[in-house]
């Protein structure tokens, strides 16, 4: 069967995900893509009858035996100070997360 992620695609991919995979891992993915795709149309090649509805779960789940959605509501923690007096650094009653560097990929 033609494999419909080529190895130039596949580098593409790779690149733009910034990954570094040696030669023996890039293969291997690739490999396992390909087959999890004929997997796909294996199972999209299977007749289903149209009374068939798609579902999402094993169970139907009908509005009977389901909980009640609930209501959002906003409950304010009543003690915030001692949530924020754990972080390392604040500002404006902010906790400050560290920068994270960023360098360029060439």
């Amino acid at each position: 069967m033609k494999e419909e992620i080529t190895l130039e695609t596949f580098n593409h991919l790779v690149e733009l995900a910034a990954l570094e995979l040696s030669k023996e891992e890039a293969e291997y993915i690739r490999k396992e893509l390909n087959n999890q795709l004929t997997s796909i149309h294996q199972l999209q090649a299977i007749q289903i009858d149209d009374s068939i509805l798609p579902t999402s779960h094993g169970i139907p789940y009908t509005s009977e035996m389901s909980p009640p959605i609930r209501e959002d509501k906003f409950i304010p923690f009543e003690e915030p100070d001692n949530i924020l007096s754990q972080a390392p650094e604040l500002e404006d009653r902010y906790i400050v997360v560290p920068d994270i560097p960023h360098t360029d990929l060439e």
